[in-house]
């Protein structure tokens, strides 16, 4: 089985030094601007790519993103593994009460009536967040 990408990410870290917290914290303004700036560059590439190929740069593009954002969530302490199960737990819940999935034009899933958003707060208080603490 191979390792997570938050384990992989998290070795990074602690070899190279960026930070990696445990707990869900706000940053100063430098390293949380830092991880936004690579995250849009990486995007931008996935954009570039997707619609010129090849199929394997765009794998690596995409590797990328995700690799920058488990990076970014390491620097504010939050696992971002409990984060996108909580938004799956809630994507899950869109489909309709009759489980039929409405589309827009576009292919997006548009939220039925059993529609339950995700509750992120409670996800990053059971790591430690404190109440009052949201920005």
């Amino acid at each position: 089985m191979s390792p997570s990408p938050a384990d992989l990410v998290r070795e990074f870290h602690r070899a190279f030094g960026p930070d990696a917290r445990e707990t869900p914290t706000e940053v100063s303004p430098e390293p949380a601007a830092h991880g936004g700036e690579l995250l849009a560059a990486e995007a931008a590439e996935v954009a570039e790519v997707a619609v010129r190929g090849p199929l394997d740069r765009l794998a690596h593009e995409l590797a990328d993103v995700v690799y920058v954002a488990y990076g970014t969530a390491l620097v504010h302490g939050i696992d971002l593994d409990a984060v996108i199960s909580e938004i799956h737990r809630s994507h899950m819940t869109e489909h309709g009460p009759d489980g039929r999935i409405t589309r827009r034009s576009d292919g997006k899933v548009l939220k039925g009536d059993h529609y339950e958003a995700p509750d992120v707060f409670q996800v990053l208080r059971r790591r430690g967040r404190t109440p009052g603490a949201e920005a």
